[in-house]
This record gives C-alpha cells, structure tokens and sequence, in this order.
C-alpha cells in the first residue's frame, strides 16, 4: 500500500472517500454479504467483486496502464453503482489491504481504501458510501480510523496520559482523513448524552467524523494538550472542531470551538452547524485517496450495456485513426525512400561509379541547389515529416 502523504491538490466537490480499518476475520464476506442484499433490495444497480490482479490486467478492448494496479498488497477490489436521484448516478471502488502489522503477526486487520463519485456536486444528505459496502451494524468493526484505531459510529474517550493525549492530536490532524471533535462533558451524561453526537448528522458526513469524548476531569489537560499542539482551546462543557495540519487558511480556531454542549440527547444544532461548515471546506487530497480517486476514473470495471457499446465505438475509432497515421506514415517512408534511391542513381550515375561534379580547383558544389548532396537531403528530409 502506497505511504500517506500529501498532494497538493484539494478532493474534488464530486468525491467522498473513506479509508479505515476492519478487525473481523471476514472482511471481504462481510462486503459481499452487504453488496448481495442491497443489490436484491434494489438499492444498488450492480456490483463487481475482483481479483486485484484481473482488475489491472491490460486487454486490447480494455487497456490500462500502471494506475489501475492497487498494488502487491492488495486482497481483493469492489465495484459498486447507485443512483442518489433518478439522473445522478455514483461509482465507488472499495480495494482491501494486508497492512503491514498483519503480515508480521496477523493481529492487526484489514485495512480498505473506499473513492466514490458521483456525477455532480456530492450532497450530504445522500446514503454514505461506506454502508454500500460495510453493513451499518455495531457488530461488524469496519470502521476504525488507520491512524488513531478510534470508531467512527460511536464515542472515544481521550487519553489519560499528557504524552498519549498530545500523540493522539497529532496522528489525528496530520494523517486522518477524517473530521475530528473533540467534545467535553461537564458531568458524567446519562444513557442519552453518550451516544455520539454524529448520529444527528446527514448520512454521507456521519461516517467522516470521529468523536472524541473528554471527562469531566480531563477538563484542563485536555485544554492545555489542545493550546500546545494545535492552537485552539477545549471549552469546559463545550466542543471543537480540529483542524488539520498544518490547518486551513479559513480554519479560525474561534468559528470552529462551541461554548456549550448539552448532552442530553437534544440535536446540538450549533456543533453539528461547525461540524458541516469544516467539511465544506477544501481539504488537502492524500497521495493514497489520489491513487484511488485515479483507479476509480481510469480502471473502472462495472459498465452498463450502452457504456459499454459505447466504450467500444470509442475504441474503434481510436484505432482506426491509429491505423490511418501508421498508414500515412508508412506511405511518407516510402516516398522519402523512392526519392533517395533517384539521389543515388544520380549521384552513380545508375551503374554504381559516381559522378564527378566539378573540376579541380573549380570550388565546390556539393552543396549547390542542384547538387547530388542536395538531393540527398531533400531526400532523406521526407524522413522527418511525419513527427511534424
């Protein structure tokens, strides 16, 4: 799997991407498991379910090139197509990885790596692509953030430890591809209160936001953690929105921290607001999520008949326009090769003895209009015509 670093493009307005860790034994069941009811349901319109190997491999109908290959590590590719509206159709790739941890001891999941777009701007309210793929049960541990092994669909009580809690911060904002809150409670919450304030958010956010939970006495700690790290202050009894590091030109720590927090099961309008003004921000693109976001454009695999009737005539015409230049190449070749062989007959005169041009001490005239040397070069010339 290719290391997470930064590009310096920004994720396009039409994408959502995921990537996350799975700790089950059957990861790739449990995808196909979901896929196969969802598509008899109706939710979705088709599915694919690939070797990593055959969804890169080259054909003529099908070329690709290094872009398609997810890579040595890969375990398995999934397809999926859905429509958010009766014109608005979403392509999504899912590739589960072997990490690195489970290669040396087998203890350390599976991680996955999810792009999905749609054909316009992606609205927050459609289905989350993470649940066309992983089913949205508290049973099934797909979702644990890569960098910080947090859960996305529930609470995660900050670090006791200084030293853990500022490690925590920084993994979080530097190699997250998720939204973090941090939210303080000012008294231990009844059954209501903890439940994860991300549950009031639309679908396709609610599986971008990991929420962390400070207690009661992590008030001050946690503050202080927050100031030294990332420059902005941890409310008691409020909330903030992290930034990401370093943090966006627009992030202002003030817009972005909530006062007051009510965790009594009431929707805390004011957070969730914060929370979907972060997420429209622009956010730096991942290499990873590149590659990904690239292997959903250029390797896709589950084409309707007409895409596919349609792919086909494309191709078609490519190589018939291919083969028209290989055609008006060859022909120029030889040409240019008919023209040198006249120059040669000249300059031999046609029987091989060449030709004496200018008498000694007459000055030369190989390179005269009409000289053999001439010919030659208008000959040979027609060479580089077709690279015009």
């Amino acid at each position: 799997m290719a290391k997470n670093s930064s590009s310096s493009t920004t994720v396009p307005d039409t994408a959502w991407l995921g990537r996350g860790r799975h700790l089950g034994p059957e990861p790739e069941q449990d995808v196909r498991r979901n896929l196969i009811a969802l598509k008899a349901a109706g939710v979705l319109d088709d599915f694919l379910d690939l070797d990593p190997a055959e969804a890169a491999r080259s054909t003529v109908l099908h070329p690709r090139d290094e872009s398609a290959d997810p890579g040595p590590s890969a375990r398995r590719l999934f397809e999926a197509r859905w429509h958010v509206t009766d014109d608005v159709t979403v392509r999504a790739q899912l590739t589960t990885y072997d990490s690195d941890a489970r290669r040396k001891d087998g203890d350390a999941g599976v991680t996955w790596v999810l792009a999905a777009e749609a054909e316009q701007v992606w609205d927050a309210h459609w289905p989350s692509p993470a649940t066309m793929f992983w089913p949205d049960s508290d049973l099934v541990p797909w979702d644990h953030d890569v960098p910080s092994d947090l859960r996305l669909r529930t609470t995660n009580h900050l670090p006791k430890d200084d030293d853990e809690l500022r490690h925590l911060l920084r993994e979080c904002t530097r190699r997250s591809w998720y939204i973090h809150v941090v939210v303080h409670e000012a008294m231990t919450p009844d059954a209501k209160g903890q439940q994860p304030v991300s549950t009031f958010l639309p679908p396709s956010l609610r599986h971008q936001v990991v929420e962390h939970r400070g207690t009661p006495e992590q008030a001050q700690i946690a503050d202080f953690a927050m100031k030294r790290e990332l420059s902005v202050r941890m409310p008691r009894g409020g909330a903030v929105v992290l930034p990401t590091a370093p943090p966006h030109p627009e992030y202002d720590a003030e817009r972005f921290t909530v006062r007051t927090v009510f965790l009594d099961g009431s929707e805390p309008t004011e957070l969730l607001d914060r929370v979907k003004e972060f997420a429209a921000l622009p956010r730096p693109l991942p290499a990873e999520a590149e590659q990904a976001l690239t292997r959903l454009r250029q390797g896709w695999h589950l084409l309707t008949p007409d895409e596919e009737l349609t792919h086909a005539q494309d191709m078609v015409t490519k190589y018939a326009e291919a083969l028209d230049a290989m055609t008006t190449s060859r022909d120029l070749y030889r040409e240019a090769a008919e023209a040198a062989q006249a120059a040669l007959a000249e300059v031999t005169g046609g029987d091989g003895t060449p030709v004496t041009t200018a008498a000694p001490g007459q000055g030369k005239t190989d390179g005269g209009a009409g000289s053999p040397l001439s010919a030659f070069t208008k000959a040979f010339g027609r060479f580089r015509e077709p690279k015009k």
